[in-house]
């Protein structure tokens, strides 16, 4: 019988030997990541915080280390592309991809670093050893040390002191392999005063298992503001296990959406630091499955210093006997006084077999603060069923609509007009199926 301890091993020693840095921190980082995955255990329902999220099917697979360079062309995938995006980054397989990419014109936006991590982080070591590895951190977490210890290719944005990019950064990675793991990597740092629109976006060209172990770290400046819209469209047989980690500074503005619709096993970890006062966010969550399909998503918003504001509401969308978790735990330190927070989990169950489990969580050490948190989990309002039908629509048109516009609340916050688009027509596909 494979247990999470011989899969952790056997990941270990399977995947191909990274060559050296010259950046002897790097290197170090790396080691002790692998000194910290040998000792850490693979989650189980036992542990608190993976305790309706059973990963056991993974070990049923033998997860390979990727063969074979990419040979993709345009042609292949320029249908994942975004009308709106001049700068891109393609990710096959965690390998990065350069024909595929275009990186930012230092003409049209001097100072804008968008480009392969492995091949620029000497050349940005200054900015880039305060932070890579320091805020996602892997000590107490398996996959954060799996992916920190295959650290190599990743996408590096920096964004400069007043810079404002007006398209849209798009972070694309594609699965094409079969029973392969790989470990995307991000690191977004958005000096003061700078603005940036960053989509990561995670697709497949074949619907066959394999897993995805991302790690994503953003950094906000002093009054920076970053929009992170994050979608995850996998194969429904993949598993797919996501870290995100957010440091704001004083008057920083972060915005994210989230949409989780593909992937057999899924488990997004999204944790928040207001680390400074005056730092906001705005934190927006979708997962729409059916089957079989387990979307896990856990938050974290942490307040740490006074006059902090957070705004979070997530929805699951639940058909089949799939199963949604939503663990979204809010923060208030000693000293963060006049903290303004608000969480709401809403839920939608479309099947008798189908299962939402939400926790939503305060803890607060502080006096002066206004927090509010709710969550609800139920089924299509009947009088609002009826309504429709008595405006001539039939009782299965009627649920689809209200099915729909329940999700599309959610991604009509996508700031993108064409990504908007293909995520409200994949909505409206899957309700129509149901």
């Amino acid at each position: 019988m494979v247990t999470g301890s011989s899969y952790l091993e056997s990941l270990l020693q399977g995947q191909p030997q990274l060559p050296s840095s010259p950046l002897a921190w790097l290197n170090q980082l790396r080691a002790d990541a692998v000194d910290r995955a040998g000792t850490l255990k693979v989650p189980t329902t036992r542990d608190e915080e993976w305790r309706f999220t059973d990963i056991s099917p993974l070990y049923r697979l033998s997860f390979q280390p990727v063969r074979a360079e990419s040979s993709l062309r345009t042609a292949d995938i320029e249908h994942f592309y975004l009308a709106e995006t001049a700068i891109r980054l393609v990710f096959v397989d965690g390998v990065y991809a350069p024909q595929l990419s275009r990186e930012p014109d230092g003409a049209k936006d001097p100072g804008l670093v968008v480009t392969n991590l492995s091949g620029s982080a000497a050349a940005h070591a200054v900015a880039i050893e305060p932070h890579l590895g320091r805020h996602a951190g892997f000590q107490d977490n398996v996959f954060a040390a799996l992916n920190t210890a295959f650290l190599h290719d990743g996408a590096l944005i920096l964004v400069p002191r007043n810079g404002v990019v007006e398209e849209p950064v798009h972070l694309l990675f594609i699965a094409t392999q079969k029973e392969a793991a790989s470990h995307p990597r991000c690191l977004l740092i958005a000096e003061s005063g700078s603005m940036v629109t960053v989509v990561e976006d995670y697709v497949t060209l074949q619907e066959d298992a394999y897993v995805t172990n991302a790690v994503t770290e953003i950094v906000l400046a002093d009054n920076a503001r970053v929009d992170h819209i994050r979608v995850q469209r996998d194969s429904t047989e993949a598993f797919h296990i996501a870290n995100c980690a957010v440091s704001l500074a004083h008057a920083s503005h972060y915005r994210s959406v989230s949409v989780a619709l593909g992937a057999r096993i899924s488990r997004y970890n999204l944790n928040t630091l207001l680390a400074a006062e005056g730092a906001e966010c705005a934190i927006d969550g979708l997962a729409l499955i059916t089957g079989r399909q387990l979307a896990d998503t856990h938050t974290c918003i942490d307040h740490a210093k006074p006059h902090g504001t957070s705004i979070q509401s997530h929805k699951c969308i639940v058909d089949g006997a799939a199963h949604a978790v939503f663990n979204g735990k809010i923060v208030v330190r000693p000293g963060a006084q006049r903290t303004d927070s608000s969480q709401s989990s809403r839920n939608l169950l479309l099947n008798a077999k189908a299962r939402v489990d939400t926790k939503p969580q305060l803890e607060i050490f502080a006096d002066d603060v206004k927090c509010a948190h709710g969550a609800t989990v139920g089924q299509l309002d009947n009088e609002e069923v009826f309504y429709l039908k008595s405006r001539g629509l039939s009782e299965t048109t009627a649920r689809n609509l209200l099915t729909y516009a329940f999700g599309a609340e959610i991604i009509d916050r996508i700031s993108i007009a064409s990504l908007k688009q293909r995520l409200e027509q994949t909505v409206l596909e899957q309700t129509q199926r149901n």
